[in-house]
């Protein structure tokens, strides 16, 4: 019968930053994750909250869609944009 391996073993006897290397995260990444995901629910709790007056229901919903947009763009590239900033030649 055939051995099944559903990942290789990994060396983890350095701690945190093994596994931060094995989920392909910096320090900086996951504090921009975490940021990310504070404003995704900010942004759903905006949408959420939103009142019977169909003009107002429409700003605050615009309002809370693009505070939902800046939180997946921060999710997906926040580790790069920051990392740009971080890392400045002088």
């Amino acid at each position: 019968m055939r051995d099944l391996f559903l990942a290789a073993p990994v060396d983890m006897s350095k701690g945190f930053k093994d596994f931060f290397d094995t989920i392909g995260l910096t320090g900086g990444g996951l504090v921009t994750k975490g940021i990310a995901a504070v404003i995704a629910i900010i942004a759903v709790r905006m949408l959420l909250q939103l009142s019977n007056d169909p003009k107002g229901a429409l700003r605050k919903g615009g309002m809370a869609v693009g505070t939902l947009f800046v939180a997946v763009i921060l999710a997906m590239y926040g580790d790069t944009l920051f990392s740009t900033v971080t890392e400045a030649k002088g």
